[in-house]
């Protein structure tokens, strides 16, 4: 015979014992990552079988046997650091890592790297005895969680300008003396203005931002002008503080506000008042500056809406 063979195992030497050695580590190796003993046939011929019992016993291993349902893939050091907060959010006055690692089932060293990281970021806040709390950093996502919740509920309000009017709608609040946009509804046919520059540099050219100014009292109207310049974004923008004072005030029985192309040549907005809880906000559509006819219907479909906007936004969550 031209190749001579094992007599214990009756492997042959050459091409075949390689591939026995090769199957023999990729065992440990599956062993090693799994946990799983991985049985290896020793047999002739039967090596491609065996790799594929310990290609199956891995899928297994980790939920994704034949038949098993596929699951979405999770992160567990991502569970795991939810785990921990959770935790430290059950103690008021807080827990020290070796109580919270008890706690969550983790090891102490993965717990200390994780109150670590979160520290880091500002999610928890290591006291001076040694013990976790939450961070301030939860505080926002609590505050922006409920925003969330609560422009979800006017969003639908939104949409229904949007349809009946083929304008794009917009919601701003006066937040830490700014003029922000909160929400934006639009859609190929009522798209967006070009927002070329920001509402927050702006609010003395759009319709928006002066229906805010014009709802808030002499003092932080002028706090708020004091801070921002009037800058000239059209031939149409109203830049002398007297001028757009006297406009704010010349109609104090009209609720809307209309901006005819002050902010962007093309386009004409019209915006209503609104309010969350205590905080003022603007309700608003812009339209192409040929339906400029419309203002008048649009002003009346938003005054109708900015009451329910506004029950909407009030409520509690």
């Amino acid at each position: 015979m031209s190749m001579a063979r094992c007599r214990a195992g009756n492997v042959p030497v050459g091409t075949d014992r390689s591939r026995a050695t090769t199957e023999g580590a990729a065992s440990h190796r599956i062993e090693a990552v799994t946990g799983l003993r991985p049985t290896v046939a020793g047999t002739r011929g039967s090596g491609h079988r065996a790799s594929e019992q310990l290609a199956l016993r891995a899928r297994r291993a980790h939920g994704g046997g034949m038949g098993a349902q596929e699951g979405p893939t999770l992160i567990t050091s991502v569970q795991r650091a939810f785990r921990l907060l959770e935790a430290v959010g059950a103690h008021e006055g807080g827990a020290p890592a070796k109580q919270l690692a008890r706690e969550t089932g983790l090891a102490l060293a993965t717990t200390y790297h994780l109150l670590r990281t979160l520290a880091h970021d500002g999610y928890v806040r290591k006291l001076e005895d040694g013990s976790y709390v939450l961070g301030e950093k939860l505080g926002v996502l609590h505050d922006a969680s409920g925003t969330q919740a609560l422009l979800s509920r006017v969003r639908p309000m939104l949409g229904s300008l949007r349809d009946h009017l083929s304008a794009a709608a917009y919601l701003t609040f006066y937040e830490d003396g700014e003029i922000r946009v909160a929400e934006i509804v639009d859609g190929p046919q009522a798209p967006r203005a070009e927002l070329w520059v920001g509402f927050e540099d702006a609010g003395h050219a759009t319709a928006l931002g002066k229906c805010v100014l014009r709802e808030l009292d002499d003092e932080a109207r002028q706090e708020y002008l004091s801070r921002h310049s009037l800058a000239d974004l059209t031939p149409r923008t109203i830049t002398h503080r007297g001028e757009l004072l006297r406009r704010l005030d010349a109609f104090p029985d009209d609720r809307a506000v209309t901006d005819l192309e002050e902010y962007s040549l093309g386009t004409v907005c019209v915006a209503v008042p609104v309010y969350r809880g205590d905080t003022l906000g603007s309700l608003g559509v812009s339209l192409r500056a040929d339906r400029s006819s419309t203002i008048q219907v649009a002003s009346a479909r938003l005054l109708a809406a900015a009451n329910r906007v506004t029950r909407g936004l009030s409520l509690t969550i």
